[in-house]
């Protein structure tokens, strides 16, 4: 009998992940992991003669913390809301920055127009990885370096995605955006032209509360916003019983408040 593995409409899975990061104002969770992108910057040595690329850039962490090094900064995502977040930031602190709507997997710029590429808890989201990273490393010139900030899959974000997952499962056959967050999968789909560093490091989620934080996520995390609003009301108390389980069993914090430790890795990568 001839089994037929039917083919992923990566398109379509783009277009409710668009929807998703669209909803909510991602940017009231997003400016808390601001300290990812002063560190990755600091990771890749960033210098002010640096034309550096954010690709997926959210609200902006890594493209505000790059252009605070004096760099030539270019920063792209696929949601226009989220850029308007970043243009807002680097306005307030008066940063020259150029903002560009642009998909991760086909990248408007030329072959090594970039010293630096960024991204920090952003590219790692995209259906189609290979096709991604591919692009970092095309529009990056050799010598340049590419700088991620990925959740690992047993951290505590990592974990939040798998809860998720049991009330709204993933499309079949779609690889796990954590994937990123391990040293081999990075090898995989950038090759062996690259030279890779790649450190664990731990991002703590600081609320008022494990409800307050789940409130937040609730109303404003676009994937989390999204899985609630697709489930009845039975599973949605599920799920918010899980989310605050997990939350309680990563708590460190002994006063009612929530800090939740996260792990994630920190990769620079060098292009021959």
């Amino acid at each position: 009998m001839n089994m037929h593995t039917p083919a992923i409409d990566l398109s379509a899975i783009k277009a409710r992940q668009q929807t998703a990061w669209s909803s909510g104002d991602y940017a009231i969770v997003g400016n808390t992991l601001q300290i990812v992108g002063e560190r990755l910057c600091e990771a890749v040595d960033l210098s002010s003669n640096h034309r550096v690329l954010d690709v997926a850039a959210g609200n902006g962490n890594a493209t505000l913390a790059a252009a605070r090094h004096f760099a030539d900064v270019t920063s792209t995502d696929y949601v226009e809301k989220l850029l308007e977040r970043g243009r807002e930031r680097a306005e307030a602190e008066r940063l020259a920055i150029s903002f560009q709507v642009a998909d991760a997997e086909n990248l408007p710029f030329e072959d090594g127009s970039f010293d630096v590429v960024l991204s920090t808890f952003g590219v790692m989201f995209t259906p189609d990885q290979e096709r991604a990273a591919q692009e970092m490393l095309r529009v990056c010139r050799s010598g340049g370096k590419i700088g991620l900030a990925n959740w690992t899959p047993d951290g505590y974000i990592g974990q939040l995605f798998k809860t998720i997952g049991k009330y709204v499962p993933p499309a079949p056959g779609l690889k796990s955006p954590a994937l990123w967050g391990t040293r081999s999968h990075l090898e995989t789909l950038f090759g062996d032209k690259v030279d890779i560093r790649a450190e664990t490091r731990h991002f703590a989620f600081r609320y008022k509360s494990p409800g307050h934080s789940l409130a937040v996520f609730r109303g404003y995390y676009g994937p989390v916003l999204k899985a609630f609003a697709a489930i009845d009301a039975e599973a949605q108390a599920g799920l918010e019983r899980d989310l605050l389980s997990l939350m309680d069993s990563v708590n460190v914090a002994r006063d009612g408040s929530l800090v939740a430790p996260s792990s994630y890795l920190e990769i620079v990568i060098t292009k021959r």
